[in-house]
């Protein structure tokens, strides 16, 4: 098949088609992982964007259910540099080529990621098209339609993503409330692992439903697009907060500094990768930690908030963790549950259940 990729700027790359014929919209965005493509493209953080990787093989080891981090690809479209025809793994099940098709997903290859990757570094992240089809593509018409997308920041991503109904998952331990904003498998298991009885929420639920559930503490889960969207979550943890012990991961913790009164921006690229160092300012400690995120908390906007920074990005000096001074409250802008990436932070898991028990 023809590809054709192209950039707000005027930026038109061609290459190789794979995955399914069609037409997508959406924020093109960098990955810098080496590996962990499947679960990337599982992710519904990734939901309306154009996920590219830096790194230059991918497919190599194919596809297995194992790693899903949720239950089908998230990602409007994928943008590779070498797309692999035969992976050599003994779990793997199918190419990345017939995973796309499967989920009706176009894919690129043959592109100088890298230096897409140099343009979006310097420029910021841009609105733009991916096309596959069997036919000559018109870039000129594709970049015009492109243009006149809708930012990312304009477009309201939870509702595309949360459950539709309460799902229970049974275990002896802390009952938790997860409110799904767009949730990370892996979150998951990391609570049921540690025994939790967990109920899952959708993102619209009202808090006199969680409530109801009599949870001993609530989890927000990560989740795509710009925090100021999701204003019917803010309200419902607004209420929530002088109630129960909370956690947030990601997108959970711009909504609990969204909610206590603080602001988020937009980062210029955002973290994305498995190698971001942060810092925890009680410990002195330095992590490596897996990231997924294009906002931030604005640091002055937390005074008179009751929150505190908690941890720091070693990079960019944005907020990476928060902690109330007075509620039994804390988030973390990183993932603690990885997948992919290192496993430092899965400590932060156990935190939160002493913070249950008081």
């Amino acid at each position: 098949m023809y590809a054709a990729l192209v950039l707000e700027d005027g930026t038109i790359v061609e290459g190789e088609g794979f995955g399914a014929e069609k037409e997508v919209f959406g924020e093109v965005v960098f990955n810098t992982s080496m590996c962990g493509y499947q679960e990337a493209l599982t992710d519904p953080s990734y939901n309306g964007q154009i996920l590219m990787l830096t790194y230059p093989l991918v497919g190599n080891y194919g596809i297995n259910k194992e790693n899903f981090e949720s239950d089908g690809i998230k990602a409007e479209g994928f943008v590779v540099r070498e797309n692999c025809l035969i992976p050599s793994h003994r779990s793997s099940g199918k190419t990345i080529d017939e995973f796309l098709k499967e989920y009706g997903i176009p894919g690129i290859a043959g592109v100088d990621t890298r230096a897409l990757t140099i343009k979006i570094r310097k420029y910021g992240t841009m609105k733009g098209a991916l096309k596959t089809s069997s036919k000559k593509i018109d870039t000129g018409e594709l970049l015009k339609r492109a243009k006149k997308q809708k930012d990312i920041s304009e477009i309201e991503l939870v509702r595309e993503v949360t459950c539709k109904e309460i799902v229970h998952h049974k275990g002896e331990g802390k009952r938790i409330a997860l409110i799904d904003c767009g949730l990370k498998l892996s979150i998951l298991r990391n609570l049921l692992k540690r025994n939790c009885n967990v109920t899952v929420v959708p993102a619209f639920t009202e808090y006199k439903k969680i409530l109801d559930l009599e949870p001993d503490g609530i989890v927000v889960s990560n989740g795509p697009g710009d925090p100021m969207r999701a204003e019917y979550v803010i309200e419902t943890l607004k209420k929530l907060m002088e109630e129960k012990p909370i956690f947030g991961i990601c997108l959970g913790h711009q909504l609990l500094a969204l909610a206590s009164g603080a602001k988020t921006y937009k980062l210029k690229f955002g973290h994305r990768g498995s190698n971001q160092p942060v810092k925890d300012l009680a410990t002195g400690r330095v992590y490596i930690t897996s990231q997924n995120h294009g906002f931030a908390v604005d640091t002055k906007s937390l005074a008179h908030t009751g929150f505190e920074v908690s941890h720091l990005n070693l990079n960019d000096r944005t907020v990476e963790g928060m902690r109330h001074t007075e509620l039994p409250i804390l988030s973390v802008q990183y993932h603690p549950e990885a997948h992919p990436g290192p496993h430092d932070s899965e400590y932060l898991f156990e935190e939160f259940l002493r913070v249950m028990e008081g």
